[in-house]
């Protein structure tokens, strides 16, 4: 062999262990890169399994109605709150929320069957952290995790959003109670209710006769029964937020309440009375008989909070009596204190700017 044939091809094979060289190096660099997002995806999901976990169910519906099921007292009666991160934090409104259920009377056991709505991933994070039964409600193109400012445009959003679900509910077959997590519970409710009532509901004002149209409802603590009328009567107040853009579920309430609508449907409607389920607008006098108390009539969660404590403290020291002076009423609430102010006086800051999508909205 001729010494320029020789160069030839040691040429080649220099050239094609280049090639082979380059195909292997880009291969394993490749596999690598595919190995290293595996492993993160691993260990994200064990670092953080809740957020693969959060609304990753391909059927909602029947997630829904496995949690309601496990909560469920023996008549399908659920009780339920919403909650987002403003409301979630440590040391925020949910603890002081079920702080008074394991300080009120006769209350612990309704923890069982409560149901703690989330409305975005970092509550739904706490609520497993605080709480057995947590559902994670998810809204198509909207955020709720921060605090949602009286009236404005995301909080109807979430207000509307909250009735909505709830009729989800009712059509499932669970009854419920609907608590806002402001609400303190001292004492089982379900003795005061009355049994014949389709959908009975708190008062900011109660005139002394549960029957009476003219009481000014709270949409914060109400108790609906399923059936065919408590459904038709919350597709009629979802869709009456069209008649009166603008306004949130509660005031739209107050507006049908007396419809021809109501009548139509056969709904039996009754006012709950001040004296049991109370709140800042008309606290309940008497601690011997009050199950609730709402942290109503009062602008800002800061205000909430100093009050919600002062009335715990105001509960704890109350229990600690012996029963003959209970009965004498020498502790009545401190409250209002903070949130004794005038609204119109409070200094609420602008809500935050945000980019919120229509899209999947009615």
């Amino acid at each position: 062999m001729s010494p320029e044939i020789s160069k030839h091809i040691r040429s080649a094979a220099l050239v094609l262990t280049v090639l082979t060289l380059s195909a292997f190096l880009l291969y394993t660099a490749t596999d690598s890169d595919r190995l290293s997002s595996v492993s993160f995806s691993s260990s994200f999901a064990t670092i953080f399994p809740s957020y693969l976990n959060y609304s990753s169910s391909s059927n909602p519906t029947q997630e829904l109605e496995e949690i309601l099921k496990n909560a469920s007292m023996v008549n399908n009666t659920v009780i339920l709150t919403t909650l987002n991160d403003a409301w979630a934090r440590t040391g925020s409104i949910v603890d002081l929320f079920l702080k008074s259920f394991m300080l009120g009377d006769g209350t612990r056991k309704l923890l069982d069957h409560l149901v703690i709505v989330s409305m975005d991933e970092r509550a739904y994070n706490r609520c497993r952290i605080v709480h057995k039964h947590c559902y994670a409600l998810v809204t198509k193109g909207v955020d709720f995790h921060q605090e949602a400012y009286f009236m404005t445009p995301q909080y109807l959003k979430m207000m509307w959003r909250r009735i909505d679900f709830l009729q989800t509910v009712l059509e499932l077959g669970y009854s419920f109670v609907f608590t806002d997590a402001d609400i303190m519970w001292f004492r089982d409710p379900f003795p005061r209710f009355f049994p014949d009532a389709d959908f009975q509901i708190s008062c900011d004002n109660y005139l002394g006769r549960p029957e009476d149209m003219n009481n000014s409802p709270n949409g914060g603590f109400n108790y609906v029964k399923s059936n065919s009328r408590s459904i038709a009567f919350y597709k009629f107040w979802y869709s009456s937020r069209e008649t009166y853009p603008g306004y949130h579920d509660q005031d739209v309430l107050n507006k049908i309440k007396s419809d021809q609508m109501i009548t139509k449907i056969g709904l039996k409607i009754r006012f709950l009375d001040t004296a049991y389920f109370g709140g800042l607008c008309e606290p309940s006098r008497d601690l011997n008989v009050v199950c609730t108390m709402h942290v109503n009539c009062c602008v800002g969660m800061d205000r909430k909070l100093h009050d919600l404590n002062l009335m715990l403290q105001d509960w704890r020291a109350f229990m600690s009596l012996p029963p003959d002076l209970k009965n004498q009423s020498i502790i009545s609430w401190r409250v209002p204190r903070n949130c004794s102010l005038d609204p119109l006086d409070i200094p609420v800051p602008a809500p935050p700017k945000m980019d919120v999508k229509e899209e999947g909205e009615d």
